[in-house]
């Protein structure tokens, strides 16, 4: 085949262009950094410091007293609806008939005891750390079990500990849910980010992801566990993205379906994006296109789906007086979440794929009642200025390298993806990546068996690894 001068020379630009990049990245992200920036020891409660910290931890319950469902019934009542436009389904947001058949459940149906029972179903607790009291979820398999792994599993936003109820029983008691004889059984601590549900909320600013990571290694340490993997999602993924850096010789292994590990607004990454476009095999297989390309099409879609995260991320507080004071305003803007980032094809269905077999109104409505009873919207959306504003958590992600193994799990439903050549820049100890067959952003909570299966797979090699090194020893 003959090859005109044209390609060649596009060829010969490429190369000279990934030469270029190759040789930036090396110096930019193959130099020795500093040593990470030290964390000391914060104080994120009222008041002055407290030197002698109360280690204990307590019970809890949760609790929806009744002048709080009184007064949620009131205003429930009280809702005004703008009627949506002819021929909109959700692509302007909620649509006006779904929410009103939400708030309708919502009002008349949802039961409020059975919704405390579902909460109550695993054991809950409190610990002090740091000044603030952190809540977690604490599920221990049955004492049959030997040889058991401790599970940090931590959500994001709009989420909760709750999205993780599905999944616990998969991986504290596999041999009842189809499990193997040999799989790996896992003793699950499911914290709630500080500022979220039931945990507290720092009373000073600056508390990011790296205090949070601070905040649950210390949690791990305190309920006996010196070694432990991790598993997180959203800001989940960047918390324990950031306790992987920070604390390596007690992860063991990162486990996350939404890496936030690189910046898509990269140098090196809009250059192999913009040299994959012309020629796709100098840069990725064929099989992983779909996760970049169309080009245009992915970034006009981060930009129609990414309004909340500006407006959370430079004034919170203004936005959260509105929500923390409408049951319905706050139900809306969490549950087009949960169906714009199920799956982008909600946006054309009247109800937003809301009334689905992925969840039940009951289980979003737990989800929005964590929120609701703990007035959390507003410290909750606050971790998003923290997160702006720190320019130590954007240096850790383009600098610091994560040593520990990594699985990433990809959703095809999930709105940004990373080929695995760049995951694998990223992460060069990426032990396991796995496309999935379906699933969205909040695959605990949609397809519990699928993430549980990833899990197992990635800490049985993990640790099958670590025996053999050992034996080699």
């Amino acid at each position: 085949m003959r090859i005109s001068w044209c390609c060649l020379c596009l060829v010969g630009v490429a190369a000279l262009v990934l030469s270029a990049v190759g040789l930036w990245v090396k110096s930019s992200y193959f130099t020795p950094p500093p040593p990470l920036p030290e964390l000391g020891t914060p104080w994120w409660g009222r008041g002055p410091v407290v030197l002698a910290e109360n280690n204990e931890i307590r019970s809890f319950t949760v609790n929806f007293s009744q002048e709080v469902i009184t007064d949620l019934y009131e205003r429930l009542d009280r809702t005004r609806y703008t009627e949506s436009l002819p021929n909109v389904e959700f692509q302007y947001g909620v649509h006006s008939d779904t929410l009103k058949k939400v708030v309708r459940y919502w009002r008349q149906k949802y039961d409020v005891k059975n919704a405390q029972v579902e909460l109550n179903k695993y054991k809950h607790f409190l610990t002090e750390i740091n000044g603030i009291d952190v809540h977690f979820v604490h599920v221990k398999p049955k004492s049959s079990y030997k040889n058991v792994t401790p599970l940090l599993m931590v959500h994001g936003w709009p989420g909760s500990f709750y999205e993780f109820y599905k999944i616990i029983p998969l991986l504290t008691d596999p041999l009842a849910h189809g499990g193997k004889k040999d799989d790996p059984v896992f003793e699950i601590i499911c914290p709630s980010i500080p500022g979220y549900g039931f945990s507290e909320a720092a009373h000073k600013k600056g508390f990011t992801a790296l205090h949070a990571s601070q905040i649950f290694d210390k949690l791990m340490n305190r309920l006996g566990h010196q070694s432990y993997f991790v598993q997180g999602g959203d800001w989940g993924s960047l918390i324990v993205h950031v306790m992987a850096l920070y604390y390596p010789d007690r992860v063991l292994g990162m486990h996350t379906n939404m890496p936030i590990a690189g910046n898509l607004l990269e140098l090196s990454y809009i250059l192999r994006v913009a040299i994959g476009s012309v020629f796709p095999s100098l840069v990725f297989e064929e099989k992983e296109l779909w996760k970049v390309y169309p080009c245009i099409q992915k970034l006009t879609t981060l930009w129609e789906e990414m309004g909340y995260y500006h407006v959370q991320s430079t004034k919170p507080d203004t936005t959260g007086v509105g929500l923390n004071n409408s049951p319905v305003g706050l139900a809306a803007w969490i549950l087009e979440k949960f169906s714009t980032w199920t799956s982008l094809y909600n946006r054309n269905n009247r109800d937003g794929g809301l009334a689905t077999q992925t969840f039940t109104l009951d289980e979003l409505l737990h989800n929005v009642m964590i929120y609701w009873v703990t007035e959390s919207i507003t410290t909750s959306m606050r971790f998003y200025k923290e997160f702006v504003r720190s320019d130590t958590q954007s240096y850790l992600l383009r600098k610091y390298t994560i040593t520990v193994p990594v699985a990433y799990a990809v959703f095809p439903n999930e709105l940004v993806h990373y080929p695995e050549c760049i995951a694998t820049s990223y992460y060069p100890n990426l032990v396991q990546y796995t496309d999935m067959p379906r699933g969205g952003h909040f695959p605990a909570f949609e397809e519990p068996e699928l993430l549980a299966d990833d899990v197992r797979n990635f800490v049985a090699a993990v640790q099958a690894d670590r025996k053999l090194k050992k034996e080699e020893l």
